[in-house]
């Protein structure tokens, strides 16, 4: 009897994903699967491969495909390289996807039609299937046509609009927030399509919009707009951000029914509670300006960030210092949740990535696989174990340039 594997409690032991993501939000999608046990078998272009495999930083010198952005999203996927334009690819398509439990891509609307691998026609050969299609603007309506990267979903969600707090230049977000927001609500849709096939055998068709994802994450303006309010086009009520002689500190005044007066008390201004610009939370919120600057005024009579943080952190009013990426991944809280586990990559020994960011059962959640390396390093691997092709069958693919095998 085989030794039982600690892989076999994860979650999604067993089920097979097939991969047809690029970029960012169908690859963070499906390495949320992958490291929660899902076996899934990235297809890429033969030669080229995924474009993001090309920026930056890039791991192994004298090449150009070795991206950290790429190795981040793909780690523990198996990757076969097919050329989906080749008129012998659908065969092979096909045979993955009736070996498969999930599809997910992230083509525009329509790609997937054209290359006979669309829905209506997997579903065919896979009542079963769970089929996930992640778009900028979903797959029905006038946009649903349109290219879609997460700076234009940010300018079209109102987000960029929004994000001015009043002031007049919009700017690009350095946060790809519809992408990853869009993965992620992928994810549990697909982790709750299997639920039901396992409940009554049904599949499922999952229609993911990176534009209504976006939308979705905003907290206030919707709700209140949607019902007749106006827009609030200034800075963010209640939040303060606010430069110290080392550093900025955040910190937060609004959202609970105690942090006002907390926060009275942590100054020594017990006169505030009495002023009727800032009796009642609707009363700070038209009075912000007024009050935001008399919170200024105060952090700038402290010696620094720290005690300025110590300070509210003992009055039980929320407030952080403002990290910088560097400070980030040296953050001895992250590296206790071990929040950057290090994968193995062939050439480099060792990479780190960002994690799954939840831990299962008191443990974080890591990669169960290597760092991706070449287009196509697991062609021949997949086609024999999963597809049970012969190599000469292999062989007549790889001759035909059907496929890839890298270093073939």
């Amino acid at each position: 009897m085989p030794e039982h594997s600690i892989l076999d409690d994860l979650p999604l032991a067993g089920i097979t994903v097939i991969d047809f993501t690029r970029v960012l939000a169908g690859p963070y999608c499906t390495r949320l699967l992958a490291d929660l046990g899902a076996r899934v078998i990235k297809i890429e272009r033969p030669g080229e491969g995924d474009e993001i495999r090309y920026t930056t930083f890039q791991l192994e010198p004298g090449r150009r495909d070795q991206s950290t952005y790429y190795v981040r999203l793909n780690a523990g996927k198996q990757g076969i390289a097919l050329d989906l334009g080749h008129a012998a690819a659908r065969e092979v398509a096909l045979d993955l996807v009736r070996a498969a439990d999930v599809v997910v891509e992230n083509f525009s609307p329509g790609v997937m039609q054209r290359y006979g691998l669309d829905e209506p026609q997997l579903r065919v050969i896979k009542p079963d299937l769970v089929y996930c299609a992640i778009s900028g603007f979903g797959q029905t309506g006038p946009l649903s046509s349109m290219q879609a990267y997460a700076h234009l979903i940010n300018a079209m969600s109102g987000m960029m609009d929004l994000e001015r707090g009043g002031d007049a230049q919009p700017r690009a977000s350095h946060l790809q927030a519809a992408d990853v927001l869009a993965g992620t609500h992928a994810f549990g849709a697909i982790c709750a399509a299997l639920l039901r096939r396992a409940r009554i055998g049904k599949g499922a068709f999952i229609d993911v919009s990176m534009l209504e994802c976006l939308i979705a994450a905003d907290d206030i303006t919707f709700g209140a707009v949607l019902n007749g309010a106006p827009v609030e086009r200034q800075p963010r009520v209640g939040m303060l951000v606010h430069g110290m002689k080392d550093g900025h500190i955040a910190m937060q005044t609004a959202g609970a029914p105690h942090l006002w007066a907390r926060l009275v008390k942590v100054m020594g201004r017990p006169d505030l509670l009495d002023d009727p610009r800032f009796a009642t939370p609707l009363d700070r919120r038209q009075n912000w300006s007024a009050l935001a600057q008399i919170l200024k005024d105060w952090i700038d009579t402290l010696s620094g960030v720290e005690q300025a943080v110590t300070l509210l952190a003992q009055g039980r009013v929320p407030s952080a210092p403002m990290l910088q990426a560097e400070q980030v991944i040296d953050h001895p809280h992250l590296h206790a949740r071990a929040a950057f586990p290090a994968v193995e990559h062939p050439v480099r020994g060792s990479v780190r990535v960002t994690a799954t960011p939840f831990h299962l059962d008191g443990a974080p959640v890591h990669p169960a696989g290597p760092a991706p390396h070449r287009v196509g390093e697991d062609t021949c691997t997949v086609l024999g174990e999963v597809l049970g092709y012969t190599p000469e069958r292999i062989e007549a693919l790889l001759r035909d340039q059907v496929i890839e095998q890298a270093g073939g």
